[in-house]
C-alpha cells in the first residue's frame, strides 16, 4: 500500500550557526546561493523548506500541483525522444522571483491548496508506466527545490524503465547539483539572460550559478542538455547580449546544444511589457546561428521552419514540427539523417513515437 505524504521531510544540505540572531540558533540552508538563514519555524525564499527542530525539512514532498501527460517537445526538449509522452509535475514555492514568471501562480504560491494532489514516489512512476509514458518531468516550478521528492520519483521510475527529466533555473550550489544531476537523465535549463544586471534587477539572483550548471551538465555528465531563454523586449533581447550569450555557449558547450528562442506574454509582475514579436526570435536565431550553434529555436510562436530540425550535415529537414505536432521525420532508428547519414546530436527511440499536441491531465493520489 502506497504511504501518505510526510509533513516534513529531511534534508542534507544544511548547516547549523549557534548563537548567531541575538543570541538565537539559525540554520543556514545550503542548497542554492541565497544561503536562507533560517529561525526555528521560518521558511526559506523558496517557501518549500523550512526550520523544523533545529533541522532544515521540506515541506512539499509527496504533493503536486497537478499531474499532467505533456509531449515532450513542451518542455521543450526537441532532441530527447521526440513525439514521446511525459508526465508533468511541480510542487509549489521557487528559489528565484523572476517578475516575468509565466507559472507564477505555482512558483509564487503561498498557499498549501496549490498543492492539491498527492502521489509518493511508487504511485507517480507506476501511473507514468501505465499511461504509456517514455519520461517523468519535474516542472512548472523549478524541482532543485524539491530534489528530495524529485530523486526519489527518478529512483524508481528508473526501476521500471522511465527515464527523468528536470526542467530547471539551474540556480543550485555545487554539491547538491551532483547528487540531483545523478539521477537525471535530461535537462531543459532556463538562462534567463546573460548580464549578472539582469539577473540581479528582474531575478533576484546571479548568472554565474547558471553557468556553473550548464558546464557541469556538459562536461561531467551524460545528461541531455537543451537550453531555453525567454526573450523580453528590451530587458535582455539586444544585439549585445544575444551575441555574447551565443558565443558563450558555442565555445563553452559546444555546436550542438540545442538553444531554444521563446517569446515572452505579459504576466506576473512585467504587465506593462509587449510580447515578444516573432522578428525578434528570428533575430535572436540568426545570431546564434552566426556562432555555428547547429540547433536553434523559436518557442511561444507558431513558426513550423524554426521550430524544426535540419541536417547540420546536409541541411534536409529531419523533423517537422507545427507547435507540438510531429510531420515529416527523416531519421532512421538510430537518430541518422535518411540523406546523408549524418548522426543527430540527441536520445532517439527506435520506433517513431507522435503524442501530438494533446495535454491530458490525471488524477493520482
Amino acid at each position: 500500500m502506497d504511504k501518505q505524504p510526510p509533513a516534513f521531510f529531511p534534508t542534507r544540505y544544511w548547516h547549523k550557526e549557534v548563537g548567531k540572531h541575538q543570541g538565537e540558533d539559525l540554520v543556514t540552508c545550503d542548497l542554492c546561493p541565497h544561503h536562507c538563514h533560517l529561525r526555528e519555524g521560518k521558511r526559506g525564499i523558496c517557501y518549500v523548506r523550512m526550520n523544523h527542530q533545529g533541522k532544515i525539512v521540506l515541506t512539499s514532498y509527496g504533493h503536486s500541483s497537478g499531474f499532467c501527460i505533456d509531449p515532450i517537445e513542451k518542455k521543450p526538449l526537441n532532441h530527447f525522444y521526440p513525439g514521446s509522452r511525459v508526465m508533468s509535475f511541480g510542487t509549489a514555492g521557487c528559489n528565484l522571483s523572476c517578475q516575468f514568471c509565466q507559472n507564477w501562480e505555482i512558483s509564487k504560491s503561498r498557499e498549501i491548496d496549490t498543492l492539491c494532489d498527492t502521489a509518493m514516489p511508487e504511485q507517480l512512476a507506476r501511473v507514468a508506466k501505465e499511461q504509456g509514458c517514455k519520461s517523468i518531468a519535474f516542472t512548472y516550478n523549478d524541482p532543485v527545490i524539491f530534489m528530495e521528492y524529485a530523486i526519489d520519483v527518478a529512483i524508481v521510475a528508473k526501476a521500471l524503465g522511465l527515464k527523468s527529466v528536470a526542467v530547471s533555473a539551474g540556480y543550485m550550489c555545487d554539491q547538491p547539483r551532483v547528487e540531483f544531476y545523478r539521477h537525471m537523465d535530461a535537462a531543459n535549463i532556463d538562462l534567463k539572460g546573460f548580464t549578472e544586471a539582469f539577473y540581479h534587477k528582474i531575478c533576484h539572483g546571479q548568472l554565474q550559478p547558471v553557468l556553473d550548471t550548464l558546464l557541469y551538465l556538459k562536461h561531467h555528465t551524460s545528461v541531455w542538455l537543451e537550453i531555453t531563454t525567454l526573450l523580453i523586449p528590451g530587458e535582455n533581447d539586444s544585439d549585445q547580449e544575444l551575441h555574447k550569450m551565443c558565443q558563450w555557449i558555442a565555445e563553452n558547450l559546444g555546436l550542438n546544444v540545442p538553444l531554444h528562442f521563446s517569446a515572452f506574454h505579459p504576466d506576473f509582475k512585467m504587465m506593462d511589457k509587449e510580447s515578444t514579436p516573432l522578428a525578434t526570435l528570428l533575430r535572436a536565431r540568426k545570431i546564434a546561428l552566426s556562432y555555428g550553434l547547429h540547433h536553434v529555436y523559436c518557442g511561444n510562436v507558431h513558426d513550423s521552419k524554426s521550430d524544426s530540425t535540419y541536417c547540420p550535415h546536409c541541411q534536409d529537414l529531419l523533423i517537422e514540427r507545427d507547435w507540438y505536432q510531429l510531420g515529416q521525420y527523416n531519421l532512421d532508428e538510430f537518430g541518422h539523417c535518411l540523406n546523408c547519414g549524418e548522426l543527430l546530436a540527441g536520445r532517439f527511440a527506435r520506433t517513431k513515437e507522435n503524442f501530438g499536441r494533446r495535454r491530458v491531465p490525471v488524477k493520482i493520489g
